[in-house]
């Protein structure tokens, strides 16, 4: 059995400046309620709000991509890198282009609007309808190249 060796990985975490927003949004919502309904119902429904929140923002910003030796997983998709052909790098205005005037309806997409770069993989299964997978990055060229690397390359030379 082969160990898995992770050679790239990245998590595509919400940036704080949301967090900041979304706090700031309750913390309104909080002096709205305080005056027009009693105190502690104000505090409790402002306290579930914040629950809801929170959790909907750690659960959006924890899609991972990482790369082993024989996988690669973007989200909750994974693919063997057999499959992969060459990985493009793509910047702010090509990854905008890539994922809307010139996007594919059967491509797999890992999108984060507030990672603006990212990388197009190609898929060279035949039995695979998938013409490519778009990944957001912010490391694309880092990523670009984990793919790029022959996976055998990636194992280690002391394993039996």
């Amino acid at each position: 059995m082969h160990r898995q060796t992770s050679c790239y990985r990245e998590r595509l975490r919400v940036p704080a400046r949301w967090w900041i927003q979304w706090t700031l949004m309750v913390a309104s919502f909080w002096v709205a309620m305080i005056v027009s309904v009693p105190e502690a119902f104000a505090w409790g429904i402002t306290t579930i709000l914040l629950l809801l929140l929170t959790a909907l923002l750690h659960s959006y910003g924890s899609a991972k991509i990482v790369v082993t030796n024989e996988w690669l997983h973007a989200g909750r998709a994974r693919i063997q890198r057999r499959y992969l052909g060459p990985t493009q790098v793509l910047d702010a205005p090509n990854m905008r282009s890539i994922a809307g005037p010139e996007a594919n309806a059967r491509a797999y997409l890992l999108l984060r609007p507030y990672v603006r770069t990212g990388v197009r993989i190609p898929i060279e299964d035949p039995n695979d309808p998938t013409p490519y997978w778009l990944v957001s990055s912010r490391r694309p060229a880092l990523l670009a190249a984990a793919l790029n690397t022959d996976a055998s390359d990636n194992t280690d030379p002391d394993r039996p």
